[in-house]
């Protein structure tokens, strides 16, 4: 009895110290001083099953979530890469409102206050997407259209820039949501990585032909990896080091395709699953990208 007493004191004056650690130093302190990533650029692919998930958080603490996967499986997911007191997201991107990429984003804005949401406005009528914009409605949530390219400024010399779609899509009908997705590229010095939703192959293309920058060393590759994405002129223009593939272990979809893969292989790209490795970290302080 007299030892469990200990145990029990023990453990009651851990919990005090913590919390006056907490008063005394604040949330963002504590995060400092035992997060060896503290003041480096974040990126988690974020393990959501047969869908994507990306979160990003700047030095300076702006966090960026892109596409919500498909259920409430984010918020565990959010759980490990954010404070357990932090209940805030700076911004969110619907790529496109597919169920594997919008399912989780209803729950996500019930239990966090978010500052801007940036999606294309298409028409679409899943359940999942018209609760996503009747919660937007609800919270009189600032949203953006995405319209055309431009850059949103985070930290000094970190930059978000939006690559595509390259005309207004709102209100409407779009037959093949995959290539009416948000391309989205983070640069921070020579730091580069390239988001791409689900674009496809016509997507990729039109991209291309913007003559825009699409050059990154990390991808995450479009659709999952499947075989209508990535296709090699792409590759080439982006010219990764290293590929990340969001999918589900044993999916129905057969995603990724090994042909996708073999082309990414011959160009001597890595490539990285979260179906066989779970969540992909990556950390940079402005040259190149570490995995964690």
């Amino acid at each position: 009895m007299k030892n469990r007493k200990q145990v029990y004191w023990f453990g009651f004056c851990c919990v005090l110290a913590i919390s006056a650690a907490m008063y005394y130093v604040g949330p963002e302190n504590i995060i400092e001083r035992f997060d060896d990533d503290a003041g480096k650029l974040k990126v988690d692919i974020l393990d959501v099953g047969q869908g994507d998930a990306i979160f990003i958080e700047t030095p300076e603490h702006f966090q960026i979530l892109i596409d919500g996967g498909p259920d409430k499986s984010i918020l565990n997911e959010l759980g490990k890469v954010m404070g357990f007191w932090d209940r805030s997201i700076d911004a969110i991107v619907l790529t496109h409102p597919h169920s594997d990429h919008v399912g989780g984003l209803p729950e996500v804005l019930r239990r966090y206050e978010v500052g801007q949401i940036y999606h294309t406005g298409v028409v679409h009528t899943s359940n999942d997407y018209l609760t996503f914009l009747e919660i937007i409605r609800d919270q009189n949530i600032s949203t953006a259209e995405v319209s055309e390219p431009f850059v949103l400024e985070l930290d000094n010399d970190i930059d978000f820039e939006f690559l595509y779609p390259l005309k207004p899509l709102g209100g409407l009908r779009v037959k093949n949501l995959n290539n009416a997705s948000i391309v989205n590229r983070l640069v921070s010095g020579d730091a580069v990585m390239l988001f791409t939703g689900d674009l496809e192959a016509e997507g990729e293309e039109e991209l291309l032909a913007s003559n825009q920058d699409v050059s990154a060393q990390v991808l995450k590759a479009g659709h999952h990896g499947s075989a209508t994405s990535s296709y090699q002129d792409f590759l080439e223009a982006v010219g990764p080091e290293l590929t990340i593939i969001s999918c589900g272990t044993g999916n129905s979809f057969g995603h990724p395709s090994m042909r996708t893969i073999s082309r990414m292989e011959r160009l001597g790209i890595e490539v990285k699953r979260t179906d066989l490795e779970g969540t992909i970290s990556l950390v940079s302080e402005g040259v190149g990208w570490i995995l964690k």
